[in-house]
């Protein structure tokens, strides 16, 4: 059954019996976690419900879809690979920090540091992904990140551009 057609019923559905305080409307649960599973981003929804007048973190819309037992299910397979890459500041100089998640148990696969993001560094990751990791033809989970998915697609990987779902492992690690 695809996620849509979960959400299709009344609103009743979702069961609000974990909420042990009642800072947040249950009506607020209800849609934010509507929104959540209906493929919305976590910060998406959170910054929907404050044009809403509920100012509530992802974090928070989070716990409510998890405290539910509302995750979605998981579409994860033995071949795929959650990628991405992000800034960060050691020592005041910018560095380039390459990761690689195991999404089906949250594992660090490998992660790298570079001085600067190019294809050049991105290929430098890639090749001791595959020398470390034995990798057998996996399928790349990434989102729009400038280089990942360019020298992905350039040479010939299978990769899947998605902002969110089976590529919040690597996130959850950044």
């Amino acid at each position: 059954m695809a996620e849509f057609d979960r959400l299709t019923g009344r609103i009743a559905w979702i069961d609000v019996s974990f909420v042990e305080r009642q800072r947040t409307p249950e009506w607020t649960i209800h849609v934010g976690s509507r929104y959540h599973l209906a493929d919305m981003s976590l910060l998406d929804t959170s910054q929907h419900l404050e044009r809403l007048g509920v100012d509530r973190s992802h974090v928070a819309i989070h716990n409510w879809v998890h405290n539910a037992e509302l995750q979605p299910i998981s579409t994860v397979t033995a071949d795929q690979i959650a990628g991405d890459e992000t800034m960060i500041r050691v020592t005041g100089h910018e560095q380039w920090l390459y990761g690689a998640v195991d999404p089906s148990t949250n594992e660090i696969i490998h992660v790298s540091r570079f001085p600067a993001t190019t294809k050049q560094t991105t290929r430098w990751f890639l090749a001791e992904l595959h020398r470390r990791c034995q990798l057998d033809d996996p399928v790349f989970l990434v989102d729009g990140a400038s280089y990942l998915g360019t020298v992905l697609d350039e040479d010939g990987y299978r990769f899947q551009v998605i902002s969110h779902g089976n590529r919040n492992a690597i996130e959850r690690v950044f």
